[in-house]
This record gives C-alpha cells, sequence and structure tokens, in this order.
C-alpha cells in the first residue's frame, strides 16, 4: 500500500513546478531556502524526530536558526515515512477543515498535526505567535502574507504584501509575528503537516483586514 501511495505523490509533485522552501520572517517577508534531499532506505522513526528536535530545541535559542534546523528534519520524516500521509481526518463539511494531534505532551513544547481543508475554503489572517513549519502533503494552498502597517487612526492596520502557492512537497516554515491567511485550491483536500512550538496566546491574533481590528484568539 505504501508504495502505491508514493507513487501517486511523486506524481502529483511532478504535475507542479519544482517544490522549493520558504521561510517567513516576523515581518511577513519571505526567501528561499533550499535543502538537500535526504534520500534514504533508512527508517527515520517518529520517536527519533522527536528527539531530534527536542535537541533542536535546547542547543539553539534563536527562533530563526531553529527553522533551519527544523525544517530539513521535517522533510526527512516526510521523504521517509510515507505512512503519515495516511494519518490525517477527513475535513468535517460543516466547517471545511479538521485537526489530528500527532503528537502532545504535557512540558514538551512542540505541537504536531495533519490539517485537512476542503478546497476553496481560507482561513483568518493570524499570526501563530509561535514558530511553526508546515509541509504540503496533498493538495494546493495560497499563502497570503500581511504586514503590519499602523496609522494613528487605525493602530491594527495590516496590508497585503505578497502571496506564495505552495504544491505538495513544499515546506514552509513561520516566524512568531509573521502574519498570513491561507486558501485552498483545487478540487479535493489539501492535507498538511504542521509543527509548532510553544504559542504565546497573548500576542496571537487574528487580523481584520476591512475594518483594521486586531483580537486575541
Amino acid at each position: 500500500m505504501f508504495d502505491v501511495i508514493k507513487e501517486l505523490l511523486d506524481a502529483d509533485k511532478n504535475e507542479t513546478s519544482e517544490c522549493q522552501d520558504w521561510l517567513v520572517q516576523n515581518n511577513s517577508s519571505y526567501e528561499e531556502y533550499y535543502l538537500e534531499e535526504n534520500i534514504s532506505d533508512k527508517p527515520y522513526r517518529l520517536y527519533r524526530f522527536l528527539t531530534d528536535l527536542e535537541d533542536i530545541l535546547d542547543n539553539i535559542a534563536d527562533d530563526y536558526d531553529r527553522l533551519k534546523a527544523i525544517c530539513p528534519l521535517v522533510r526527512k520524516l516526510l521523504n521517509i515515512s510515507y505512512w503519515l500521509q495516511l494519518e490525517y481526518d477527513s475535513p468535517s463539511p460543516d466547517v471545511g477543515w479538521s485537526v489530528k494531534t500527532l503528537y502532545q505532551e504535557p512540558n514538551y513544547p512542540i505541537t504536531i498535526q495533519t490539517v485537512a481543508w476542503l478546497p476553496n475554503h481560507a482561513s483568518p489572517v493570524h499570526n501563530h505567535a509561535a514558530w511553526g513549519v508546515v509541509g504540503i502533503i496533498q493538495g494546493q494552498e495560497n499563502n497570503r502574507f500581511w504586514r503590519r502597517n499602523p496609522t494613528p487612526e487605525n493602530p491594527e492596520r495590516i496590508e497585503l504584501i505578497n502571496e506564495k502557492i505552495l504544491v505538495p512537497g513544499d515546506i514552509i516554515g513561520f516566524m512568531p509575528d509573521a502574519i498570513h491567511s491561507v486558501e485552498t485550491m483545487g478540487d479535493y483536500p489539501t492535507v498538511t503537516f504542521n509543527i509548532y512550538g510553544e504559542a504565546d496566546f497573548s500576542r496571537r491574533y487574528q487580523f481584520d483586514p476591512i475594518n483594521h481590528t486586531a483580537k486575541n484568539f
């Protein structure tokens, strides 16, 4: 079964442009980050991935440097552990999405999830107040990047500065204050593999770019 899944995923990638990797700064500007492909027949177990993540957090204090160290591990995990491609719940027809937690432990500052969205659904504009890494498993999503641009009349004003369509195999890392929104594309659900650090909920906001407001969520 997993060989069949691998063939389908490879075919999906071949129908799109060359996959790349991206890092989004706190000011929501993004840059290309090229990762070396890690091709190996040796299994890369989830438990080893988790301990490697913990080692990075223990030894690297800067979030941006953490992202540069974590993204290659996500690439390695998704390339080798094809069982992860099945680990998601079908999106709810009521809300248009689903979240499946793959690993969460008290006092372990990382949450690992798969998220599935129905086509043509959009998220609110938000930041995460935590570093995060997202790998596209199937489908496509358009990430729109926003930046704070306050005025005396509208201190919570934001502006759209860029956007990027992500396809299967793409990996994107976010700094805690990066602001984005996501809209799914295509004819079938978009599934992503998501990792988040420990969030500072007092700094996590949902933005309204029309009314120029922001609220905690």
